[in-house]
């Protein structure tokens, strides 16, 4: 789940405003990671948000974060998408990075 703790100001500092993380050692999928947490954000519960599927196919990028956690020495992968009015960033490491695709950033 997102912590506000991990909360900052992005339209300053560039960074997300939301950090979580999800153990693909455990079996955890990113995409149930993803609908969770902006479900959270958004205060809402996981079936009021759209499908995922609807943005990025979940099956693919479960897949994606399977095979780049096994190839060696492949260092981490990250996939950016769009999803319920949030950016969101998938890292190969289990992060799960999230931005409020409204709040203007800059580098």
């Amino acid at each position: 789940m997102p912590s506000t703790d991990d909360s900052t100001d992005s339209s300053k500092t560039g960074e997300p405003q939301y950090v979580t993380t999800f153990d693909p050692d455990t079996g955890e999928r990113a995409s149930e990671g993803v609908v969770s947490a902006v479900a959270a954000l958004a205060s809402t519960s996981p079936v009021e948000l759209k499908p995922l599927y609807e943005t990025v196919e979940p099956d693919a990028l479960d897949s994606l974060v399977e095979h780049a956690r096994r190839a060696d020495n492949a260092g981490t992968h990250e996939l950016w998408f769009v999803y319920e009015g949030y950016d969101v960033s998938v890292r190969s490491d289990g992060q799960i990075r999230i931005h409020d695709s409204t709040v203007p950033t800059t580098p």
